[in-house]
Formats: structure tokens, C-alpha cells, sequence
């Protein structure tokens, strides 16, 4: 059989195995980047060494080893501290995730970091950034976001969700975050994630962000 007819297979072969792990419950979400990375590169090695004049196969293993590392971009301290968030903020109404760029986003509404129209912390946050702080690897990167509803003008809102994402920096450095590895911003009410026209909708775009990431590798 002409190699190129066998791309297709090792295509189709690796693309199952790629839908195939994106549902498996018992694998972590490390684990599952890891395998669909993995997958997914054999498709473009295979098709790549079998359009170039190479074996398909050979160029699927090669594809394979890339992109396993590039799906396991979502670090087993990463999977950890997002586990350790989660279990520490349930039942505050406070979001952990991961973002679509292998960062951990933490979510902090307004009732639980600042009150209306002040930048002092809130005793109810303290807790959740002592966690945060925690166990927190010296080389990751954090950046604090304030925001602030639409009531007031930019003169108001932007120095206050500044000095809200200020505040939070503080804290941490107090407890043993570089102050180096901190980022801060206020974006003012730029970017609501709700309806300004209603009171649920202006508490949930007064919020704080925290987003943690690891430090990009060094080529």
C-alpha cells in the first residue's frame, strides 16, 4: 500500500483517541491535555511526513511526543492548586476555573472583597487569599484585576478598581508572594460580566480577579 493512503488511517485513529479522552472521568485534567496533545499531533506528523515524502507512522510518533508536551501545559501544581482553591472557597460564591490559556482564574464577587466605594479588604477575603498564598510556587505569576460597576464616573472607578487590585497585591506580599511576580490592573467598569441596570447585575461586576499562571518556558 502507497503510504499516503495510510494517513488517513493513523488520522482517524488518532482523532478517536482524542475524543475518546476529552470524556474519560477518571483521568485529571492534566492527564487528559497530556493524551489529547498526544493524539492530536500524530494527526498533523502523519500528515505532515506523509505529504513531505516521509512514513506516516514515523511522523505520527514524532507528532505524538510534541504534543503531549504541548497538551500538558495545565501542570500537576497547577491541577493542585486549582483543587486546594476549590475546596477552600465552596459554598462562597467565590469561581475557580481554568481559563482557555492554562490559567487559574479566581473569581471574588463583591460582597466578599470590598464594600461599596472602598479599597480596605474585606476579613471575609483574607481566608481565601491566606489559601491562595499557601504552598504557592516562587516562579508562578500572579496578576490581581479590580473592577467596579458602572455607578460613578471613570475619574471614580478607575483609581478605586486599581486600588482594590493594589490591596490584594499587599496582602500577599505580606504573606510571602514576590512582590516581583505580581501584576496588578483596574479596569474601572470596562468589563462588566453582567447588566449594570440591576442591582445583582452591578454586585457581580464589582469583583476582583486573581489569576494565576506558570512562567513561560525558556527556549
Amino acid at each position: 500500500m502507497n503510504p499516503t493512503n495510510r494517513t488517513p488511517t493513523f488520522a482517524l485513529g488518532a482523532l478517536a483517541l482524542a475524543l475518546a479522552v476529552s470524556g474519560c472521568e477518571t483521568m485529571s485534567e492534566r492527564e487528559k491535555g497530556t493524551a489529547q496533545g498526544a493524539a492530536l499531533g500524530a494527526i498533523a506528523g502523519a500528515v505532515l511526513s506523509s505529504a513531505t515524502g516521509g512514513k506516516a507512522g514515523t511522523g505520527a510518533v514524532a507528532g505524538a511526543a510534541v504534543g503531549a508536551i504541548a497538551g500538558n501545559l495545565w501542570s500537576k501544581r497547577m491541577e493542585e492548586k486549582q483543587r486546594a482553591m476549590e475546596q477552600a472557597t465552596a459554598g462562597t460564591g467565590i469561581e475557580v476555573a481554568r481559563t482557555p490559556d492554562n490559567q487559574l482564574k479566581v473569581n471574588v464577587p463583591s460582597d466578599l472583597s470590598f464594600a461599596t466605594g472602598r479599597s480596605d479588604l474585606n476579613p471575609s477575603l483574607r481566608p481565601v487569599l491566606d489559601q491562595f498564598a499557601q504552598g504557592l510556587d516562587r516562579t508562578m505569576i500572579v496578576r490581581i484585576v479590580g473592577h467596579t460597576d458602572s455607578t460613578g464616573s471613570d475619574a471614580i472607578n478607575d483609581p478605586l478598581s486599581l486600588a482594590r487590585a493594589r490591596t490584594v497585591r499587599d496582602y500577599l506580599a505580606d504573606r510571602g508572594v514576590p512582590e516581583a511576580r505580581m501584576e496588578i490592573a483596574g479596569r474601572g467598569s470596562r468589563e462588566p460580566v453582567a447588566d449594570n441596570a440591576s442591582d445583582a447585575g452591578r454586585a457581580k461586576n464589582r469583583r476582583v480577579e486573581i489569576f494565576l499562571r506558570e512562567p513561560a518556558p525558556q527556549g
